[in-house]
Formats: structure tokens, C-alpha cells, sequence
């Protein structure tokens, strides 16, 4: 617009502090002009005829005008009065323009941080959050504002990182069930000479893939909806959900010529989400019964130390190596030993980020050929929980170590 600069901040601040100095500097002179105003009034002065005498000899030498002192005062006044008055609307007409231009400098320099901070925001992309204002000078109030969108600003990178991972390793996932599904029902299903067995062959290895990317879908809105505040947490006995666990298990174990060894005691009541800690549990009795061999006994136990309570699995499996241990919590991992299977890579993942989502940790104690133990620590919730979480195997306190 032709006059958008008049809807700016920066006019409006300009129009502000010229109008203060302008009302304060008329505010001055209108007190001088009214204090020198009150010591005279219009009126005439009178003027006399005094008789002179010559001061050497004292003889009288003729008459001349005068006046008392009083008059001429008042006269002076009347006079100083009228020039203040012109000069004071010359003054405050130069005062306005030059308050202006300085309230318009002023402001410039006030609203500086303003427009550094609104040109960097105009510059970072949605693509890129890499960039922060990262604004110098001292530590006000535009300082403050600068360093929160900074804070915010990273926040929101870490968010779009996750999120264009997530969508990368998702669609990663999905590609290779989708690709077997099309393979399978253009080569055989769509074909009218393939045979009933080709047919049936093709409906269940179709059937497996379909049943992958259901795993799949559903851990990923498992993983959405916790990182959601839609779950309210409440009082909850860690022991019993655990428990609920173990039982879900059972039938599938058994099946596999596999035993549940159970060691929950009651009371270990903390605060957090029922379905969610109870799938966390699930999430590694799964992997547990998935990856242990037939015969061996897979253990669920419970317990408390200090201001935590811990819940661990422990089965009989191949291990993990050394050097994998600290990415076995990470999205769509699969170690070489699970490879073969059809689970997502997203069982631990979700375990871990349910359990830090309640303020707790996950650890993994496990060698190769020894199996593994999978520990969960969270807030009891009836004191504080200081410190660090104990690196330390807790089966091994209740002797529920052995193989």
C-alpha cells in the first residue's frame, strides 16, 4: 500500500516519543511564558518633567523627561513576553520536526533485534530448521524472545528429523510387503492359468505380508499415540499389569515347548498408563518367546530398589553383541539374528519410549549364546527417585540369573 509504513510499529513508536518530548518541551516553555506573563500587565507608563541642575555650580540648567523604575520594568517585561511568545511557536514548530526525526531513529534502534529476529524467521524453511537467530547484546527482554524461538526452533528440528525418519524407515518397511502382494497377484492370482496350489501358495504368502504391515501400522500408532498426551496416567500396580503380560503369553510359550517363570510380587504400585506399560512388558515377553529356544524357561520379574521399581525378562536366546546393544532400542532395527522373522523393528523401540515417557529407563544385560535380560526402571511415585538408575542386573539380587 501506498501508506502501509504509517500502520508500522516503528511510526507509531516514532509518533509516540515525538509527541511526548514535543508536549514536554511546550509544557516548559508555556510555564515560562505564564510566569513572566504574571510579573506584568498592559499599561501606560507615565512620563514627568524633571527640573536639572548642573552639579558643579548647581545652577538650574533646564527640564527632561522621566519615568519611575517600576514603569520601565513593567515595559521591559511586556517586551521579553512578546519575544518569548514568537520564538516559542518558531521553536516548537523546529521541536516537532526534530523530535521526530529522533523518535524515528529511536525506534529504528529500539525495534532493531525485532527485524533481525523477524528476517531470520523469514528465511528458515520448513525443509531446513538448522538455522537459529542466535541474537548478541545484552540480556533483556528481546533477548529472552530471541533465545525462545531459538529453544523452539530446535524443539521443532528435532520433531521434523523424527518425523522424516520415521516416514523414510516406515516407507522402507512398507515397500517389501507392498512389492510381494503385486508380485504375487500379478503373477498368479491375476494369471487364469495358474493352478490351485500356485493359488493357494500365492493367497498365503500374501496373507504374511498383509499380516507384517498390520504388525506394522499398529506399532506405528502405538509409537503416535504415546508420544501424544491423550493417555491419562493413574495409580497403577506394576506387578499385576505384568502379570496380565506374562498370561497373554502363555498359550504362544507353550506351543513353542516353552515355560513362563513368574516372580511378581504385589504392591509395587507406581503412577503411569496401564495398556501402555503393559505393552511395553508384552513388547519383550514377545521377542523373548519369539527368540528363545524350545525347552529353555523364560522369567518375568518384578521388584523395587530405592525410589524405583524394576521390571525385568530374561530368556534363554541367542544374545546380542557387544556392539549392537545400544542401537536395539532404535526404529526398524533387526539384528542378524532376527532378520528372518516378520516383526517391524518396532517392539523395542516403543518399549523404550514408553518407559522414558513415564520418567524411566530401559537396560539390556545380554552375551551371545547367554541370552538376554531386558530391565525396565520407573518412578515409584512415593518418594523421589535420585540418581542415576543402578547399572546393574537386578535378576541377579533375587537369583533368578541362571539360565
Amino acid at each position: 500500500m501506498r501508506f502501509s509504513f504509517v500502520q508500522t510499529i516503528r511510526f507509531r513508536l516514532t509518533v509516540l516519543y515525538s509527541s511526548l518530548l514535543f508536549l514536554l518541551c511546550a509544557l516548559v516553555i508555556g510555564v515560562l511564558y505564564v510566569a513572566v506573563a504574571r510579573s506584568a500587565e498592559e499599561r501606560p507608563y507615565t512620563v514627568q518633567q524633571a527640573k536639572l541642575y548642573s552639579v558643579d555650580t548647581e545652577r538650574y540648567v533646564g527640564k527632561a523627561p522621566v519615568v519611575e523604575l517600576a514603569e520601565v520594568e513593567n515595559a521591559v517585561n511586556l517586551l521579553t513576553l512578546r519575544t518569548l511568545r514568537d520564538y516559542s511557536f518558531l521553536t516548537l514548530g523546529g521541536l516537532f520536526l526534530v523530535s521526530f526525526g529522533i523518535g524515528w531513529v529511536l525506534s529504528g534502534r529500539v525495534l532493531r533485534p525485532v527485524r533481525s529476529i523477524t528476517r531470520a524467521a523469514a528465511e528458515i524453511q520448513g525443509t531446513d530448521l538448522s538455522r537459529r537467530i542466535l541474537l548478541t547484546g545484552p540480556k533483556d527482554e528481546l533477548r529472552d524472545l530471541a533465545d525462545t524461538v531459538d529453544t523452539m526452533l530446535g524443539r521443532l528440528e528435532g520433531a521434523f528429523l523424527a518425523q522424516r525418519r520415521l516416514i523414510d524407515d516406515a516407507s522402507h518397511e512398507l515397500r517389501s510387503p507392498l512389492a510381494i502382494i503385486r508380485a504375487n497377484v500379478d503373477a498368479v492370482l491375476a494369471s487364469p492359468d495358474s493352478t490351485e496350489e500356485e493359488r493357494m501358495r500365492a493367497v498365503a504368502i500374501v496373507d504374511r505380508a498383509t499380516t507384517r504391515m498390520t504388525r506394522l501400522v499398529e506399532d506405528l500408532l502405538a509409537t503416535a499415540r504415546r508420544s501424544a498426551p491423550a493417555l491419562a496416567d493413574a495409580e497403577v500396580d506394576v506387578g499385576a499389569l505384568a502379570a496380565e503380560a506374562a498370561e497373554e503369553f502363555t498359550t504362544l510359550a507353550a506351543g513353542r515347548g516353552l515355560s513362563i517363570r513368574k516372580a511378581l510380587p504385589a504392591g509395587l504400585r507406581g503412577v503411569g498408563d496401564h495398556d501402555a506399560l503393559r505393552r511395553a512388558v508384552g513388547n519383550l515377553l514377545s521377542n523373548a518367546v519369539r527368540l528363545a529356544p524350545g525347552g529353555s524357561e523364560v522369567v518375568v520379574a518384578a521388584g523395587r530398589s530405592g525410589g524405583w521399581i524394576w521390571v525385568a525378562v530374561r530368556d534363554a536366546g541367542p544374545g546380542v553383541p557387544e556392539d549392537d546393544q545400544t542401537r536395539v532400542f532404535d526404529r526398524f532395527w533387526r539384528g542378524q539374528t532376527s532378520r528372518r522373522d516378520r516383526h517391524s523393528g518396532l517392539g523395542l523401540a516403543i518399549v523404550r519410549q514408553i518407559v522414558e515417557s513415564h520418567g524411566g529407563h530401559v537396560r539390556l544385560f545380554s552375551r551371545l549364546g547367554e541370552g538376554s535380560v531386558f530391565v525396565l526402571w520407573l518412578p515409584s511415585g512415593e518418594g523421589p527417585a535420585e540418581g542415576d538408575v543402578p547399572d546393574l542386573n537386578p535378576l541377579a539380587e533375587v537369583g533368578l540369573t541362571g539360565r
